[in-house]
């Protein structure tokens, strides 16, 4: 198999639905063989940031790998941003750059494109991937490509991937098909014994659930769990959206201050909080009055489980839920919350206000159905907080502009 194809099939048999790119000099043979083989649609954009958003927005949509190609130096350095946001938010972006052939690494003249040494690229690429190759070795190019397209699969993060243009035809073998992370069950069992065991104990316990859950496929069994359990649903700022596909209400977003008083207080008042998948970071929790006890929270997120002097290495987030759903039953007095968006927007002659545009998003919602929503940071993301919980792209945590535009 000739490693073009070799590595379209692998991004294909991985999870990946399309790929957006810009064509340049030292991707052109790739770009042949994406559109020659068409294992995969191919949608040409403009500009690298705008590659790199669109394909990390797809993954996040889907659930997946987004993938982005692009040439060497200008192309992929002029992606980095976009490429930082998928990392600071935990996206499986896959990131495909052409790179000059060996020969051409060899003529002892500086190539267009390159910055300070030919490796400067593959540098500055490490700062924001979780896992990177080059493809210059035809040996050992199909397991480089297994390890990592599983990273991106494992650790929900962007990976790098560097072809030089002269390995296009290069003879490889089949790249080894994914395997999912091994569960390690008794870890979680115990870990979900112990967290039903408090939240059984405590009178105002409440859900909290962040990226995590979309990024690995969890919302129907998260739906589930918050419909046994009983208890107040809600979810972070970064984790806007989350179950809104499978129909299960939230109390709303959890935004400190600058959100509803009784939704704030069903997670700053709560006696025991279980947090499945949430980034402590300063867009979730840095604008509370008060702050988060983790002494009385229940933490599942990169694979660990931490709570009161427990601490759970090795317990990857599907496994937890699925321990926790195994045991849960329906906790004491504990009621769900639903939450209330504004609707009936009035004809008035007064400035026109954020929320205002909110209440008639929501009244179109409601005359003509509910719809996906992408929105760029600052107060596009605020508005967007009033707006009927639908599925949401939009950059919570790293806040740059680029998904909505």
């Amino acid at each position: 198999m000739k490693l073009a194809h070799a590595l379209l099939q692998a991004l294909k048999d991985y999870g990946a639905g399309e790929i957006f790119g810009i064509p340049g000099d030292f991707a052109l043979p790739l770009f042949r063989q994406i559109e020659r083989i068409n294992t995969l649609p191919l949608y040409t954009l403009s500009h690298e940031p705008a590659v790199g958003f669109a394909a990390d927005a797809a993954g996040r949509y889907r659930g997946t790998l987004g993938v982005a190609c692009v040439t060497y130096g200008a192309g992929a350095l002029n992606m980095i941003n976009p490429v930082a946001t998928a990392y600071a938010e935990k996206s499986p972006l896959v990131v495909i750059s052409g790179a000059p052939g060996a020969a051409e690494r060899t003529m002892g003249l500086g190539l267009h494109h390159q910055v300070k040494h030919f490796d400067s690229q593959m540098l500055i690429m490490r700062e924001v991937t979780c896992a990177q190759c080059v493809l210059d070795d035809p040996a050992t190019a199909a397991a480089e490509i297994a390890r990592v397209l599983t990273a991106a699969r494992y650790l929900s993060r962007p990976v790098y991937i560097e072809f030089p243009r002269d390995m296009v035809e290069a003879d490889v073998d089949e790249v080894p098909s994914f395997k999912p992370p091994i569960k390690n069950m008794a870890a979680a069992k115990e870990a979900a014994r112990q967290a039903l065991k408090m939240l059984e104990r405590k009178k105002q316990p409440a859900m909290l659930l962040g990226v995590e859950i979309r990024r690995y496929g969890l919302e129907k069994k998260v739906a589930k769990l918050a419909s046994t359990l009983g208890i107040p649903v809600l979810t972070t700022f970064m984790g806007r959206g989350i179950l809104a596909e499978v129909g299960a209400k939230t109390a709303g977003t959890y935004l400190g201050l600058a959100g509803d008083v009784a939704t704030r207080r069903l997670v700053e008042r709560a006696d025991a909080l279980l947090m499945l998948g949430v980034i402590l970071c300063d867009t979730n929790f840095g604008v509370s009055k008060r702050q988060i006890d983790m002494r009385t929270s229940i933490h599942a997120f990169d694979g660990a489980v931490h709570f009161e002097h427990h601490s759970y290495a090795g317990v990857i987030l599907e496994a937890f839920v699925d321990a926790l759903l195994a045991g849960a039953e329906k906790l004491g007095n504990a009621k769900p919350v639903t939450a209330a968006y504004p609707r009936g927007l009035k004809p008035s002659k007064r400035k026109l206000l954020p929320h205002d545009v909110a209440t008639a998003v929501n009244d179109f919602f409601a005359n003509h159905g509910v719809m996906p929503i992408a929105s760029d940071m600052g107060d596009c993301l605020f508005t967007a907080m009033d707006i009927e919980h639908t599925a949401l792209l939009a950059p919570g945590y790293y806040a740059t502009m680029g998904t909505g535009i």
